[in-house]
């Protein structure tokens, strides 16, 4: 299935608006559970590393399941504190179902239920499921939520969908439901902050015009020293095993020469947006770090590695605008881009545009992926392994 079809991730939030998870599923309407199988098979090929360490870090991942799914070889091999099955309710029903379940929550892993009833469950909730899925219809979402948060049970996460404005999201979180999901990845969380760069950001963007223009690294040395958490967050970057420098670096003339012009333009843009306080929200940074990383790794082997980090400029910039509260053309007036970048930027067009649009393609489960895909001449094992890739970096970005 990953070789013919695509996978789709929706983030999960918490009350404090972190993704605390992933759910996966195939585009494909319906997927068998054969299918639902090779899905489990494929992420834990994915997502778990050679010495057995889980790339998603502190996130959980969340997968449909079938009866047939709990006993998979797959699933032992994916980490059971943050691996969660959604199964339906009336699945339980059948005893070996039943006892399947209770051997897996004995082993730490999740259930999250579905199609529910939480009156008749009652007390016998915390030990089939760690989460139950409650689901909203119409307008009326902060009384529903108000009917649901009176059957919560404490060591029971609840899932609420679909929550599609923070308006609703404020409701639910205010009522002790602690999972959200619906399209608020993409949405600015309203703030009457003054909207603009604040004063890290104008610094970062004086840096990123120096890089553009190879300015000397003295001057740019003597930027950076006029802030001193830019100054620590570079050494922090620099000095993580994720970099690799191989000895600890102490001066800040040592990081840039080490660090090298293109991939510090590339750090500076991630700074910029994690800098942003203005309709800021974790989600939708997190989505922004996915979304460059992902358009990147689709153009490498067609444009090469360095053209390919423009192409990631190009992703983290096309949401700059929500993270900053302002316009993108106002965006684009503080900051000298390339000619690609803009257009990409402007319209999804170009030497990197049609990069951009797969990647937002693949937030949206969007009937369009396997077309832009094929256009680029991407096959779906292509775009399925650089998006587990790209979810997995966004995991280890420095802040």
């Amino acid at each position: 299935m990953h070789q013919t079809d695509f996978l789709v991730r929706e983030p999960l939030l918490d009350a404090r608006q972190r993704v605390l998870g992933y759910e996966l599923c195939w585009s494909a309407a319906a997927a068998t559970p054969a299918e639902q199988e090779l899905l489990l098979a494929f992420v834990a090929e994915q997502l778990v590393s050679p010495e057995g360490d889980w790339l998603l870090r502190d996130k959980a991942l969340f997968l449909e399941a079938v009866p047939s799914m709990l006993s998979a070889d797959a699933l032992h091999q994916l980490p059971p504190q943050h691996t969660v099955l959604a199964l339906k309710a009336p699945t339980l029903s059948h005893p070996d179902t039943m006892a399947a379940v209770q051997a897996l929550r004995a082993g730490g892993v999740g259930i999250l239920l579905r199609d529910a009833d939480l009156l008749r469950i009652g007390n016998r909730l915390p030990t089939i499921a760690s989460y139950v899925e409650v689901r909203f219809s119409g307008a009326d979402v902060a009384d529903q939520a108000r009917n649901y948060a009176a059957l919560r049970h404490a060591a029971v996460g609840m899932v609420a969908r679909p929550v599609s404005s923070w308006a609703d999201f404020d409701a639910c979180a205010l009522l002790g439901l602690n999972a959200f999901v619906g399209k608020l990845h993409l949405t600015p969380r309203p703030s009457n902050d003054q909207k603009g760069l604040n004063p890290a950001q104008t610094i970062i963007m004086q840096l990123m015009q120096m890089v553009r223009q190879n300015a000397d690294v003295g001057q740019i040395e003597a930027v950076l020293k006029r802030d001193a958490t830019l100054s620590y967050k570079l050494l922090r970057f620099i000095n993580s095993a994720g970099f690799g420098a191989g000895r600890e670096i102490q001066s800040l003339r040592q990081a840039l020469a080490l660090l090298g012009y293109a991939p510090l333009y590339r750090w500076l843009t991630l700074l910029l947006a994690t800098a942003s306080t203005t309709g800021y929200s974790p989600v939708l940074l997190e989505t922004a770090v996915v979304r460059g990383r992902l358009a990147e790794l689709l153009a490498q082997q067609a444009l090469g590695k360095s053209e390919a980090e423009q192409v990631f400029v190009a992703g983290m910039f096309s949401l700059l605008d929500r993270l900053l509260g302002i316009s993108m053309d106002e965006v684009l007036a503080n900051i000298q881009l390339s000619e690609d970048v803009v257009t990409a930027l402007r319209n999804r067009d170009g030497k990197y545009g049609p990069y951009l649009a797969l990647a937002e393609a693949c937030e949206l489960n969007s009937n369009l992926v396997s077309s832009m895909a094929a256009a680029l001449k991407l096959t779906p094992l292509d775009v399925n392994t650089a998006h587990l890739a790209a979810l997995a970096w966004a995991q280890n970005v420095a802040a």
